[in-house]
């Protein structure tokens, strides 16, 4: 299966990106490191795969419009808050940043076969409610560019 062009930017172009982080960068807002950023990522594509299912976080008034927003190309803004996260991020799960980068890998790969084995499966988001692999493909390409933005590795 060929990849389009957000596939590709997650599964690859972000990866390598992720990379070049030794772990002591500091980010350009927020709290989180470089490796909490990652295991941030992985918690996400984790839900989005069906390993780690959350139950429904945002208002039922509010899910079209949270949805419409994610669902759309406009960017997250820095400081964007997580209510699932707290007000500080947890520490680190895995003993260094590439670790955790080869977890982000692992997830990713699983995302991607749990898709293409269920392709009309839906996994909830407990923000933006039931999402499909290409609405999950569209979160993340927005999702992974804020957080690469925030580590000053792409504009």
């Amino acid at each position: 299966m060929e990849l389009n062009e957000k596939e590709k930017f997650i599964y690859t172009d972000a990866i390598n990106f992720f990379k070049t982080l030794k772990g002591d960068e500091h980010p350009a807002w927020g709290l989180m490191n470089a490796q909490q950023m990652i295991e941030h990522l992985c918690d996400s594509v984790a839900i989005a795969n069906g390993n780690a299912p959350l139950p429904m976080h945002t208002a039922e008034d509010q899910v079209a419009k949270w949805k419409a927003f994610a669902m759309s190309d406009k960017d997250f803004k820095p400081n964007t808050p997580n209510a699932l996260m707290g007000e500080n991020p947890p520490a680190v799960q895995h003993i260094s940043i590439t670790v955790a980068i080869k977890q982000l890998q692992n997830e990713l790969a699983s995302l991607h076969e749990f898709y293409k084995t269920n392709p009309e499966r839906t996994e909830m988001n407990p923000f933006f409610g039931p999402l499909n692999y290409a609405e999950w493909v569209h979160l993340f390409h927005k999702h992974f560019r804020h957080h690469l933005r925030q580590f000053g590795l792409i504009d």
